[in-house]
């Protein structure tokens, strides 16, 4: 659920100095790109109280700070492998347990925006009183504690069964070797399992309701099937990782004299690039929020120009 894999690689088959520059780059470039839009994402929803009263907008803007935190610390992951290279087991436990909090909250809470969407839709009359900004920041408090389940027993089960000095040691750092006990691996199998039945079963029911109720010719209802549709793209990109030591077998057998750039593709499609579509779906395709993005940025842009003259 982070960038081990990729990790992993460097590790085994380290890149010439020109290509680690050049992939070290791209993935910058790509972060800071993905964080600036993010970032003016917040700063709108903040600034407009339209947003802060509407459940599916707190929905998306916790799905964006989830985002930012997940490609940040992923980035720096990614960084780090190619410059210190080895950090303290203490300090590589939090970052990937941070990491993984925030991954994994993703396409659960996908799963809770498509389940609006289908309230919104198929149940117009009951959705003020079902979607409130309560219950919606109950939901949110709900992800994290599912998230929390999934990830804390990795911590508690390495602090039971490794000794002190192994939290005082230098590794490198990913999930394997910051929690390396083989059991963890049968339980994080087994969560991502259940991720994935309780995710796409939500994604699909919520999809085809919609989908038999924009047959009515309803242009809110054919556009919310449209952004469902959006959204299990979305999902299917977040939980490539899940399938992870399958694809990255095959990707080893199919590609193997170019292995490293195939999997650094793999890693740019599966950590880096779903975290971009969450502002195509909102900050371009939803209305009211491209107005006021629109108006923030043209106000920004045009206070830069004023102050330049």
């Amino acid at each position: 659920m982070n960038s081990s894999a990729n990790l992993t690689l460097i590790a085994r088959y380290p890149d010439s100095f020109s290509k680690a520059v050049t992939k070290n780059l791209i993935v910058m470039l790509l972060g800071i790109s993905i964080n600036y839009i993010n970032a003016s994402l917040i700063h709108t929803f903040r600034k407009h109280q339209i947003f802060n009263m509407n459940p599916r907008y707190i929905l998306f803007i916790h799905m964006v700070v989830n985002d930012m935190m997940q490609v940040t610390l992923s980035i720096s992951l990614f960084v780090i492998s190619y410059t210190i290279y080895k950090l303290n087991v203490s300090v590589c436990c939090i970052l990937i347990l941070i990491t993984l909090f925030a991954t994994e909250n993703t396409p659960l809470n996908l799963a809770c925006m498509a389940m609006e969407c289908y309230i919104a839709i198929c149940m117009p009359l009951r959705h003020a009183q079902i979607c409130t900004v309560k219950r919606t920041l109950m939901l949110v408090g709900l992800i994290w504690a599912t998230s929390l389940l999934s990830v804390l027993p990795d911590l508690f089960i390495t602090l039971a069964t490794e000794p002190l000095d192994f939290f005082h040691s230098q590794v490198f750092c990913i999930r394997q070797t910051a929690f390396p006990n083989p059991l963890l691996v049968q339980k994080r199998d087994i969560t991502y399992l259940l991720f994935l039945v309780l995710v796409w079963f939500t994604i699909f029911f919520s999809y085809f309701k919609i989908l038999f109720t924009a047959k009515t010719a309803s242009r809110d209802a054919t556009k919310a099937r449209n952004t469902v549709l959006l959204h299990g793209f979305q999902v299917v990109l977040c939980m490539t990782t899940y399938a992870a030591p399958v694809l990255l077998g095959l990707l080893q057998r199919v590609f193997l004299l170019n292995y490293n750039d195939s999997l650094f593709a793999f890693y740019i499609i599966v950590q880096v690039l779903p975290r971009s579509i969450s502002p195509i779906i909102y900050g371009v395709r939803d209305n009211t929020f491209r107005k006021y993005l629109k108006r923030y940025l043209l106000c920004k842009f045009r206070d830069r120009s004023i102050s330049e003259l």
